[in-house]
């Protein structure tokens, strides 16, 4: 049996990988990984406490599947709103996004 620190570790990495990612990347899709990293490590920690808190429960597996949910919904709109960028400026690099307010 795997312990509880396993999966708390590898949990934490991608967390910390997600916001390493978030504040260095200049690409809009590399950013929209990140958050997805984020994501999920918040996922592994709601099923890995549900299963050593409560391991008769579902309750922090269906927390987990909501958030999947949540997350695949605000992937598919992220990334149409990347496409659009793309479409307007044919470069999807954070610092050119002041040439949207003109």
């Amino acid at each position: 049996m795997v312990h509880l620190e396993y999966y708390l570790i590898v949990s934490t990495l991608m967390m910390f990988i997600g916001i390493y990612g978030f504040f260095t990347r200049r690409n809009l899709l590399a950013i929209l990984i990140s958050v997805e990293l984020i994501l999920n490590s918040v996922d592994i920690n709601f099923a890995v406490f549900n299963r050593f808190l409560f391991p008769e429960q579902l309750e922090g597996f269906f927390f987990a599947m909501f958030s999947i949910g949540i997350s695949a919904a605000e992937t598919a709109v992220a990334i149409a709103i990347i496409i659009n960028i793309y479409r307007n400026l044919r470069n999807i690099q954070v610092k050119n996004m002041n040439e949207l307010k003109h």
